[in-house]
């Protein structure tokens, strides 16, 4: 897999496993205060500097997150701040895998169906993708950052298809679709909202206000389902588009695919 430009790929790693069993370095629970601040003249852990950049990241986006401006939030110079993160595309993986690492994953109870299980994967990745919109930007299914935030996510995830009777790549699979579901339906939730604020106005009050005109303006006789059906989702939903039906209905259509190939494998 090749790597971003100017990435040193064993530094990248050590910086994700830091203070994990699975680094050769941790040293036990209370590794974390004492290993994070190797180095002369360190103030700050990874840590907190992580901790500060999830903050700026939430608050104000990917885009107001450089190095310069993490460096002035917590009170170092951008050339102190590199000693700690070596350049933003490393920071960027670290705030990706924190957020995962620090995702509730419940024990799945047995006897809980693989239907409730995938619908209740969906729902903890919406509300994640809720709570940090930036992860939209940050986030590609093809080459996540491999530390054990997205280790442990993916562990989980998968279990939730325990008893599917899918092999593992397709298990694989059917996971990438349906967390591609819910990054689409985040991302036009995102593109929605944005909408509305330039719009100023609610969607109830748009539709309230562009309900007569467009039926007015739209002759029937030209575009007959598009009147017809367009004005009665309209009314009903209030809107153009509601985020709630469309996630939904396309959940639910995204499961019942999911279900027509588990009930197939498991009739063969």
């Amino acid at each position: 897999m090749p790597e971003k430009p100017g990435t040193d790929p064993s530094r990248a790693m050590a910086l994700l496993w830091r203070n994990h069993p699975a680094d050769p370095a941790y040293a036990g629970p209370d590794a974390g205060a004492r290993s994070a601040q190797r180095g002369p003249g360190r103030t700050h852990t990874v840590d907190q500097v992580v901790d500060a950049a999830l903050a700026l990241a939430d608050s104000d986006g990917l885009d107001a997150l450089s190095m310069r401006a993490l460096a002035k939030r917590i009170g170092l110079s951008p050339m102190a701040l590199y000693t700690y993160v070596p350049a933003k595309a490393e920071l960027v993986d670290l705030l990706v895998d924190t957020a995962y690492l620090r995702m509730p994953r419940p024990r799945w109870r047995r006897g809980t169906g693989w239907r409730t299980r995938l619908a209740r994967v969906a729902e903890a990745n919406r509300d994640l993708l809720a709570e940090h919109p930036w992860l939209i930007d940050a986030t590609a299914l093809n080459r996540p950052p491999l530390g054990p935030g997205v280790m442990a996510k993916y562990e989980h995830e998968l279990a939730a298809f325990d008893d599917t009777g899918l092999d593992d790549v397709t298990t694989d699979a059917a996971l990438a679709h349906l967390l591609g579901f819910v990054q689409a339906h985040a991302l036009a939730t995102r593109q929605a909202a944005r909408a509305t604020a330039d719009a100023d106005a609610s969607d109830d009050q748009w539709w309230a206000t562009n309900a007569p005109l467009l039926a007015r303006a739209f002759d029937p006789a030209t575009y007959p389902r598009a009147v017809r059906i367009g004005a009665t989702a309209g009314a009903a939903q209030g809107s153009a588009w509601s985020p709630d039906r469309a996630w939904k209905f396309g959940l639910a259509r995204t499961l019942d695919g999911l279900g027509a190939l588990i009930e197939r494998r498991q009739m063969s």
